[in-house]
């Protein structure tokens, strides 16, 4: 995955210096209209944390000391990636953050990405632009299983895209969609789901994206 290009760069970013108090970096977040912005440390260089509007107001409310460095309700320390990291580090390091700090090779902040990027990203994986149905195949996950799936599909029709889902989970050990080209017609996609089915594959869902988008 090339990070780098869909990262906002820090010079892009609202950010927060260490040093600045509770009521100083709330002021910061209410003019930026974010929920949350990174703290760095006085160079700009080092990132330390998050910082969130809704710990600053639960602390305010609680009659906390808004005097207190920004430091004192400092979140996701240890949630960042490098420009390098893999697209599975990415993913799973982003959860349900709304962004994830990434950091450069000598480990100095270089920006974010959002966990809209990262979404978009993966919905571009569907190739919905360019695809027609999208089969929802499961499999027992034996070897050479994905081979012969898409060797029967190949019979009738290009593959635009794959990917492959919850591996040993339910009934069924994997799911994996396969996005079919556009111009697809229905009958052909009625004899892939047949010829599929015929070798003991189960196609559990079919997706028109002319009707999804």
């Amino acid at each position: 995955m090339l990070i780098k290009s869909v990262v906002i760069k820090k010079d892009n970013l609202t950010t927060v210096d260490e040093s600045c108090t509770l009521e100083q970096a709330l002021t910061i977040l209410e003019q930026s209209g974010y929920r949350c912005v990174p703290i760095l440390d006085e160079s700009g260089k080092i990132f330390r944390g998050n910082i969130y509007k809704m710990h600053i107001y639960r602390h305010k409310s609680n009659g906390g000391d808004m005097s207190l460095p920004v430091t004192h309700l400092l979140k996701n320390a240890t949630k960042f990636i490098y420009l390098d990291s893999s697209f599975f580090k990415v993913f799973f390091t982003i959860k349900e953050l709304p962004y994830i700090a990434v950091l450069d090779k000598n480990h100095q902040f270089y920006g974010i990405l959002t966990h809209s990027t990262l979404l978009n990203i993966l919905a571009q994986s569907w190739n919905v632009q360019e695809g027609s149905y999208v089969l929802t195949v499961a499999s027992a996950g034996r070897h050479g299983d994905l081979a012969l799936m898409t060797k029967i599909i190949s019979k009738f029709s290009s593959i635009a895209s794959c990917i492959t889902l919850d591996i040993g989970k339910d009934e069924f050990i994997r799911r994996t969609m396969f996005t079919l080209p556009a111009g697809t017609t229905e009958k052909t996609t009625e004899d892939i789901i047949a010829a599929l089915e015929k070798k003991d594959f189960k196609v559990v869902e079919i997706e028109n994206l002319a009707k999804e988008v």
